[in-house]
């Protein structure tokens, strides 16, 4: 019989419980340094009742971008090459160790300029600090910093993984997302322990961080209909397959952008350039700035009032009020340069929907490649997201010609998480963290689990050709 091991045991629950709270406390005021940047150089705070900065005059727009990514590609030439190097989490997971005031000014620098404006994801932000920080809890336990103590390494290495983990599940209030992130994308290995010890710490990140900024819907999908249908489920099948090849280039671009970041002084007028190229590109698609919000709730709030009697589909007041399409139209909600989608599907509207959502489709995957290979700093995970969304969108629009029966934001959630999954190469983190996000019925875990299925198969396969 096996002597229980009470110091691991201890070590253990201080992580899940303890360094799982600090995680969860660092996420809710990233999350508050977030709202006061965007408050500060835009004039606005993103919620469920203004997801993006359509109401922010055009010239504050790329004033705001330009500033935030010129000060950035200043200091992050310093910290990059005048100081130690802040290493990736992967890295991080795998020994790198990540320096203490280093790894905090990288980590405040990416959500400054993304509440300036920056079309970059913010959640790499809150991992690296989780990171960071279980490094230094490792530490004070000694958990693998002796030599020829490979028991001890395996451990560190998975204390690290979930603190990064928790860092994303405190951030979005997502803690199955953020245990499926350690365990799929960081460790690639699925334990009893790792996913209970996952799950834990991401628990008491998202209870801890919510406590401090609050619960607020991140996705509005009112205008969606309560129960799956037999159609909807082949359409994920057709859809999981598209956005299968569309993640999987997308995740090419950005490996690409990231491979080709500047590394000397070029980063500091880089940096700016990228800035005033989305500043200009928000003048006609300002869903385009941020870590793509604006943009996904584009597709989540798209409602065609003809499929409401046998969707049972229905847009409140509130959500109309808040849609992205109410702000592109105008304050009087009037299809004049841009359509509302709160009208009846005509052929001329459906090219109107199309084209707008195509051009918000196009612009963020550019603008978001630009951003990175500028030589920012930041994730993808959100704007993967939004270009699953709007890509779903498009592909409902059509559906609903074949299948009135179902409702274009239940093909929007199915494209989010398709897309999303092919291009992290992690179907599950990807299915939960947009049913999280969303908050959307369980029983569309199924549609949602076959379009994911495919997507994941059919990137898997093209991802593998590409080399």
């Amino acid at each position: 019989m096996e002597k229980t091991d009470w110091k691991r045991i201890g070590w253990l629950t201080a992580a899940t419980l303890v360094l799982g709270a600090i995680i969860g406390a660092c996420a809710g005021l990233l999350t508050l340094l977030l709202y006061g940047v965007e408050y500060v150089m835009l004039g606005f705070i993103e919620s469920e009742f203004i997801p993006g900065a359509f109401t922010v005059p055009a010239v504050r727009r790329i004033a705001s971008v330009t500033l935030g990514l010129g000060v950035a590609g200043a200091i992050w030439y310093l910290l990059r090459t005048k100081t130690e190097k802040v290493s990736s989490v992967k890295k991080a997971v795998n020994g790198g160790r990540m320096p203490f005031w280093q790894t905090i000014v990288h980590v405040v620098l990416q959500i400054f300029i993304v509440g300036s404006g920056a079309s970059i994801g913010r959640e790499v932000a809150p991992r690296e600090l989780g990171a960071m920080l279980a490094q230094r809890f490792c530490d004070i336990f000694h958990i693998g910093d002796g030599e020829g103590d490979a028991h001890g390494v395996l451990d560190r290495r998975m204390v690290v993984a979930v603190a990064a983990g928790a860092g994303l599940g405190g951030v979005y209030n997502a803690p199955l997302a953020g245990m499926f992130f350690a365990a799929e994308i960081l460790l690639v290995d699925v334990t009893l322990e790792k996913i209970a010890f996952g799950l834990g710490m991401s628990a008491t990140a998202a209870f801890v961080a919510t406590a401090i900024k609050g619960e607020h819907m991140f996705y509005d999908i009112g205008a969606m209909q309560m129960n799956s249908t037999p159609s909807l489920m082949l359409f994920a099948l057709l859809c999981g397959t598209a956005c299968g090849v569309v993640g999987a280039l997308f995740r090419k671009g950005s490996q690409w952008a990231e491979s080709h970041k500047p590394t000397g002084r070029s980063l500091m007028w880089q940096m700016p350039i990228a800035g005033l190229v989305t500043g200009l590109v928000s003048i006609v698609v300002p869903q385009v700035m941020g870590n793509g919000r604006a943009a996904a709730q584009l597709g989540f709030s798209t409602f065609i009032p003809e499929t409401a009697d046998t969707s049972g589909a229905a847009q409140s007041a509130a959500s109309a009020a808040a849609s992205p399409w109410t702000f592109l139209a105008g304050s009087d909600g009037a299809p004049g340069s841009v359509v509302n989608a709160g009208t009846p599907l005509e052929l001329n509207r459906l090219w109107m929907l199309l084209g707008v959502l195509a051009l918000t489709f196009v612009a963020k995957a550019l603008v978001t490649l630009m951003t990175i290979r500028s030589g920012a700093s930041g994730g993808v995970l959100q704007p993967g997201i939004a270009l699953g969304s709007t890509l779903g969108t498009m592909l409902g629009l059509l559906w609903l010609f074949v299948f009135p029966v179902d409702s274009v934001t239940a093909c929007a959630l199915i494209g989010a998480a398709a897309l999303l999954s092919a291009s992290q190469q992690a179907p599950l983190m990807a299915m939960c963290l947009v049913m999280e996000l969303t908050e959307a019925p369980i029983e569309f875990f199924v549609p949602v689990g076959m379009a994911v299925a495919a997507s994941a198969f059919v990137s898997s396969g093209l991802l593998h050709r590409l080399g």
